[in-house]
Order: structure tokens, then sequence, then C-alpha cells
């Protein structure tokens, strides 16, 4: 531009109209920097990168020639650009002419042919290509996130969502409808009798864990179920054509298959807290599913009868036949004293106490007799008549003493000796007596032996009854859903999680 006042001369018009000229030609900035630094090099003083080009040129140096470039990039084939170095702008330039119309070397950097339209440059800043990049990535990233959420769709679908809906369409639709009877009993025990006026007032105890244990064990047992088959038909029932193929047995199962929808079919339950047991009966027919509930209940009360039975007849047999024991025995005693009290016709014992007595008696008055003959013959003349009539009855005396011992000894002395038939009697006597002892606690045994068979009573009660519903009770079809709709998710889950571990322990 002119500066006001001042006229330019013609050679700044001409580098004006060079510099004109050469930003036309839509050199890169980096063809641009090296010509600034070429110029450097050859100690010229440069206003702009343009002016660098024009300086160059009017010195007849071609900035963009190999010997000069401070970097070099080789061209690829066909001509190809890469990343607009001056290489590549260089393989494009046109030839200009150094005589007439013929062509020589390249002298000046063309980016486009020569004669072509003048386009702007397409490099882009670093800012813009980064940005530009990014997007790239971005939208690859988006790309492959929509695949593979697409991917994740169809597994889903395929593993979770049509084997739910499968499901669900033979709850829905294919699944007989089942009908649940429930009922409740306890299993008591009798407390046997009470001395306590309060006795009648107090409760029954429940029966222990092992019992409704025993109890509940048979209901679920393969015995219970052949039972309940042959008066109910429960295998008959099952094998019912209107009944689904999946819950339905086959037209002559066994008996484990019988038993396994036995199980599936019978649910017991025992509550150690509150002592009661529940049982759930399912069947196809809601009256059916009650008279199995009603033949269960019987036969949990046969065999809660039959728990105690054989304890409480082997107490009660032991008890009887120590009582029979006991009796018998007295009554030999007794028939034993009886006899021998018969045969004697006397107490022996009571005639040696009398024997006894009178020798006792004899012997006081053989004192007295002695004495009195002793005060006789003290005196200097004593009277002879009263001499021997004393002697006479210290003689009687003596003589009924002899006699009375002589008694005794033969009472006492001998097989048939009364001394033997006393201890015989008084060996009767005790074996009486010993054997109304073992009577007495021969009774006294079998009353406690009937109180503890009272106790070992066992007796069912019926807390709930069973009912016949009016409404099925199975399937739940939407819980059903749901629950098979997490089943299938968690398998896929837990397959997904086993594949991807897998995978990182073969790639790492």
């Amino acid at each position: 531009m002119a500066r006001a006042g001042e006229v330019s001369s013609a050679s700044e018009v001409a580098g004006e109209t060079d510099m004109d000229t050469i930003r036309r030609e839509g050199l890169t900035g980096r063809q641009l920097r090296m010509a600034r630094r070429v110029a450097q090099k050859h100690n010229l003083a440069p206003t702009s990168d343009f002016d660098a080009v024009r300086l160059l040129r009017s010195k007849g140096i071609d900035p963009f020639q190999r010997s000069n470039m401070l970097e070099l990039v080789v061209p690829q084939a066909g001509g190809e650009q890469r990343d607009g170095s001056p290489g590549d702008a260089m393989a494009n330039l046109p030839a200009q002419t150094g005589g007439a119309g013929a062509q020589a070397r390249v002298q000046l950097p063309q980016t486009v042919p020569a004669g072509g339209n003048k386009l702007p440059s397409t490099d882009v800043s670093p800012a813009e290509r980064r940005q530009r990049e990014i997007g790239d990535i971005q939208r690859d990233i988006s790309r492959r996130r929509r695949r593979k959420m697409g991917l994740l769709m169809v597994r889903l679908a395929f593993f979770v969502m049509l084997p739910t809906f499968i499901a669900g369409y033979y709850f829905y639709n294919m699944a007989t409808p089942m009908y649940a009877t429930k009922s409740q009993f306890l299993i008591i025990q009798s407390e046997g009798a009470s001395t306590s006026p309060f006795g009648g007032l107090l409760p029954t105890q429940f029966a222990n864990s092992a019992d409704s244990i025993a109890t509940q064990a048979y209901l679920q047992s393969k015995d219970a179920m052949l039972r309940l088959d042959a008066d109910e038909g429960f295998k008959a029932h099952f094998s019912n054509p209107d009944i689904d193929p999946i819950q339905r047995l086959a037209s002559d199962p066994t008996n484990e298959e019988a038993y396994k929808t036995y199980k599936k079919n019978v649910k017991i339950g025992y509550d150690p807290t509150e002592g009661v047991i529940r049982m759930e009966v399912i069947a196809a027919d809601p009256q059916i599913s009650a008279d199995f509930s009603g033949s269960l209940l019987a036969y949990a009360e046969e065999r809660i009868n039959g728990l105690s039975k054989q304890k409480r007849e082997d107490g009660m047999s032991d008890a009887i036949a120590g009582l029979e024991t006991a009796q018998r025995k007295r009554r030999e005693a007794q028939e034993a004293l009886i006899t021998m009290q018969v045969t004697n016709g006397v107490d022996p014992e009571a005639e040696i106490i009398a024997i006894r007595t009178q020798i006792t008696t004899y012997e006081g008055l053989l004192i007295e007799k002695e004495l009195a003959l002793a005060a006789l013959l003290d005196n200097v003349r004593p009277n002879r008549a009263k001499v021997d009539g004393a002697q006479g009855d210290v003689r009687r005396l003596n003589e009924q003493l002899d006699k009375l011992n002589d008694k005794l000894n033969s009472a006492t002395q001998g097989e048939n000796s009364l001394a033997k038939k006393a201890v015989t009697m008084q060996l009767a006597q005790a074996d009486l007596v010993a054997a109304d002892a073992n009577l007495q606690l021969a009774l006294t045994g079998m009353e406690a032996a009937r109180n503890e068979a009272s106790r070992q009573v066992r007796y069912l009660t019926v807390a709930v009854n069973p009912v016949a519903p009016q409404e099925a009770t199975y399937p739940r079809k939407f819980e059903n859903t749901i629950l098979a709709f997490l089943i299938f998710a968690g398998i896929y889950l837990m397959l997904s999680l086993t594949a991807s571990i897998l995978r990182e322990q073969v790639t790492s």
C-alpha cells in the first residue's frame, strides 16, 4: 500500500505484484517456513514468508530445490502427496520454459497443475486435524458400541427372553390347573394320672420332636405312597390323559416314577417351635386332593398309635408277670404255713414256752422248800416229822423238774422235736411276710407301669381339617414366569462371566 505523500517506485510495485502472484500459488505453511529458513541461510532479510520466496527467486535461487531443503520427504508412487511435503509439490510442478516452447526443469513450486483453477489449500491446522481425528474415534466407538449392544440384545433375546416366553406360554396356556388341600395337625401325649387336685386342668404335653419327625418321614415315604395308591388310586389319577405331559405320569409308571411325583405333590413340614405339622396335598381335582389328604391323616394316626404300642405292651407285660409271680409265691408260703399248723395241731413254740414256764415255777418252789429244810436242820433238835416232810417236798420237786427237763430236752432235740417244728414254723411265717412284701412291690410296679403306659399314649389332633379348594392353586403363572426369567438371566450371566474370564486368561 502506498504511503500518504509518497510515491512507490517501480521495483516496489513489481515486488508487491510478485508477492500477490506467490500468494495465489497456494503454498503450504511448511513450504513458506522452509523458504524463510533458506532466505536466512543466504543472509537475506525478508519481511514475510512470501517476501522470502520473492527475494530468493529474485536472486535466482529455488527455495524448494532438494539441495536447499532441510527436510526431505520421498514422494509415493503415482504422484500422491504425503502431508503436503515440498517433494510432492515439486513432483507436481509444471515445467517452465527456458527457451522457445521447450520444457526445462522445474524452477518454481506449484501445488496445482498450471493453468488450473487456483483453490485454497486442503491442509488444516493441527487443532482441527486433532478434532477431526477425535470425532472419527468417537464415531467409531459409537458404531462399535451400537454393534455390541445389538449383539447383546440378540443374545439376551435368544438365551433369556425366548426361554422365558416358552415357560410363560406353558404356564398360561398348557399347564393343567392343580388344586392344593392344606391341613395342620399336632401330636400330643397324655400326662397320665395326677394326684394334684388341679391335674385335670393342666394342658396335655406336646409329643417330643422324634415322634413328629418320624410321622413326617412316614408320610413322605414310599410306603405311604404305595398305601395311598392301593386305597385311593394315586398312580391312576396322575396318569390321566387330561393332565399336561410335563406333570402326567406314564400309562404304567414304576414305583420310583410315581414316588417322584408323590414327593412333588405331597409337601409336609414340621415346625419344632409350635409342634405343628403342616401338610399340603396337590391333585388335578379338588375332591381327590381332599380325599388324599384325609387318607394320609388316617395313616398318620395309625402310625402314631403304633409308635409306642410295643413299648407299652412290653412294660405292662413285665409288670403283669411280676405281679403274678408274687401272688403265686405268697399263696405257696401261706399254704405251707397252714399245712404245718394243721399237721402239728398245737403251736410248738407256745408249748415250749409253757414247759419253760413250768420249770421256772418248780424251780422257785424248790428253792423255797430247800430254804425251809435248811431252816429246820439248823435247829439243835429239829422236828423229825417236819424235816421228813420238807425233804419229801424237795425230792418231789426235783423229780418233777427232772421230768420237765426231760420233756424240754425231748422237745428241743430230734427230728420231730418241738424246737424243730417251731423253727420250721418261723421260717414259714418269714416266707409269708417276704411274699407279702414282694406282692406289695409288684402291685406298686403294676401301677407305675400302668401310669407310664398311659403317658406313652400318643394322640393326633387335627388343628386344620382338609377342605377341598374351589380355585386352582397351581401353577402360579406370573410368579413362575418371573422366576423362569430370573433363572435364565442368572444362567446367562454366569456363562457370560465365565466366558469373559476365560477370554481374558487366554489373551493375557
